[in-house]
């Protein structure tokens, strides 16, 4: 049974993280509520709820996906497939480019472990001007190519994650393996692979949500002309002389948080657990 004091201390610790969760969601609370609003009150009363004057309905939704020349439909499928494409490059990459690190220990191996280690704390803005006439001089500047751009961001904390989980697995298993004559590839996709679960959903999770949420990467690298992705398409939602349907806006950024709440809310017991699993020493 606890004690008074036992009780105090966690009434107050619950007290204080509801205080904390409350303002990391009031944001997306306030975009509910604009996006149901006509814009010229999305800035004169954005804290008030919708009122029968300023009420929209689903007009901004309307809007905000007919407006301008581009295809709000075409601007979804260029969003899923980077996010699905480089996601699932990121996972099968990293995971068998941890496998080799863990296991070798050579000083090559140790050199490309702590070269993306390293990658983790270089800021993207020191080199996205180098990476843009990369990525046009060897042609990756398309939606079919730029996941191949998002496995060099994203492969450092996907290596870190998957090497300290790789470490914990018992190196008798695969020594079976290669015994009942499995080779290297069969050995990673039939035994090391399905052992990596857990880390494979919880690094899954944050680069989808990563990939998907981002602007300036595609901002920079894909020609916005062609091709546009969700939240290009936010930008770009605008009329004359630069004045812009916040009423729309909203609209449009609540629909695009919604996959990616239902895709967290459905894993997030698993990120926990993936880097609980992760987090070993070497």
């Amino acid at each position: 049974m606890n004690s008074p004091q036992e009780t105090r201390r966690k009434n107050a610790l619950t007290a204080i993280f509801t205080v904390v969760a409350l303002i990391y969601v009031f944001p997306v609370i306030l975009v509910v509520i604009n996006s149901f609003k006509a814009s010229s009150y999305v800035t004169s009363e954005t804290f008030r709820l919708p009122t029968e004057e300023s009420f929209m309905g689903w007009a901004n939704f309307v809007k905000g996906m007919t407006f301008g020349n581009y295809p709000f439909a075409k601007s979804v499928f260029y969003s899923f497939f980077i996010t699905i494409a480089s996601s699932a490059l990121i996972l099968i990459c990293t995971s068998m480019a941890a496998w080799y690190v863990a296991r070798v220990g050579s000083f090559f191996s140790n050199v490309v472990y702590y070269l993306c280690v390293f990658s983790m704390v270089v800021p993207f803005q020191m080199v996205m001007f180098t990476l843009t006439k990369t990525a046009d001089v060897l042609h990756l500047n398309t939606p079919w190519t730029i996941p191949v751009v998002y496995l060099g961001f994203g492969a450092g904390l996907a290596v870190f994650m998957f090497v300290g989980f790789v470490k914990s697995l018992p190196l008798e298993i695969e020594e079976a393996a290669a015994i009942d004559g499995c080779g290297p590839v069969r050995t990673f996709f039939s035994v090391v692979l399905p052992m990596l679960k857990p880390t494979l959903i919880s690094v899954g999770v944050l680069e989808i949500m990563w990939v998907w949420n981002d602007y300036l990467l595609p901002y920079l690298v894909l020609d916005s002309t062609k091709y546009m992705t969700i939240p290009i398409h936010i930008q770009y939602l605008q009329g004359s002389y630069g004045q812009k349907d916040m009423g729309a806006i909203m609209a449009l950024i609540l629909l695009s948080i919604i996959p990616v709440i239902i895709f967290y809310l459905c894993c997030q017991k698993h990120i926990i657990k993936g880097v609980a699993a992760g987090a070993v020493k070497g």
